[in-house]
C-alpha cells in the first residue's frame, strides 16, 4: 500500500497507462474465454499459464520506483507497444502478457531515451523473470518491431494527447463503460482518426 505522498511522486502518465492497458486486458480475457470456459490465445513468447498475482498498475509503479525511468519513457514504451502488436495482429493484450509486454517494452525505451538505465539483469529482478527471458523478451521485442525504435516529435505528441484523453476518461468515465479500445496513430497514420475496426479490436491501437 502506498502512502498519499509515496502515490504523488509517481508520474501521471504511469496511473493512466496502466489504466489503459488494464482495461484492454480485461476486455480481450473475457473475449478469449471459449465455451468451456478456458482462455485461448495466440502463442508467443510474452504469454504466461498464470495470471500474475500484482496488478498492472503496481507492477507498473513498481518499474517506476526501481527501474528510475524518465516520464517519457513510459509514452515511447507505449509507442513500440503498440508498434509491435500492430506487427502481430494476432496477440491480443491480456492477463497473462501485459506484464511481460510492458517490462519488455520500457526496458527497450529507456535504452534509447535515457542516457544512464539498468541493465537486463536488473530489469529481470524488478520484473519478476528471469535474466535468460528477459534477453529473449527483448530480441523477439526488437525483431517484432521491426527495430524501428526513432520516434518523431509528431508521433510523441500523438500518442500523449492519447493518454491526456485516458486521463479525461479516468476522471468523468461515461454512464455507460462501453467496449472501447484506445488507438494513437502511428507516424503514418492521421492523428485524427483513432477508431477501431471491428477485427482490430483485439490490438492496443494508438
Amino acid at each position: 500500500m502506498t502512502t498519499g505522498e509515496d502515490a504523488a511522486a509517481v508520474p501521471r502518465v504511469v496511473a493512466i497507462l496502466s489504466s489503459l492497458l488494464q482495461r484492454v486486458a480485461e476486455r480481450n480475457d473475457a473475449a478469449a474465454v471459449d465455451g468451456a470456459g478456458r482462455h485461448q490465445a495466440a502463442v508467443s513468447a510474452f504469454q504466461g499459464l498464470t495470471k500474475p498475482a500484482i496488478s498492472v498498475g503496481g507492477y507498473l509503479e513498481r518499474i517506476f520506483r526501481f527501474a528510475n525511468c524518465s516520464p517519457s519513457c513510459y509514452v515511447v514504451a507505449y509507442i513500440y507497444l503498440d508498434r509491435f502488436l500492430r506487427r502481430r495482429p494476432a496477440l491480443a493484450v491480456d492477463s497473462f502478457n501485459v506484464h511481460r509486454l510492458l517490462i519488455t517494452s520500457v526496458l527497450t525505451a529507456v535504452k534509447f531515451v535515457d542516457d544512464i538505465c539498468y541493465n537486463n539483469a536488473y530489469f529481470a529482478r524488478v520484473g519478476g523473470i528471469s535474466l535468460m527471458e528477459m534477453n529473449y523478451l527483448e530480441v523477439d521485442f526488437l525483431f517484432g518491431v521491426a527495430f524501428d525504435l526513432n520516434v518523431t516529435p509528431a508521433a510523441f505528441a500523438s500518442y500523449c494527447a492519447v493518454l491526456q484523453s485516458e486521463m479525461a476518461y479516468l476522471e468523468q468515465p461515461p454512464a455507460v463503460d462501453l467496449p472501447r479500445l484506445h488507438c494513437c496513430p502511428s507516424d503514418q497514420d492521421d492523428p485524427g482518426s483513432c477508431h477501431h475496426k471491428q477485427q482490430q479490436q483485439q490490438q492496443l491501437a494508438v
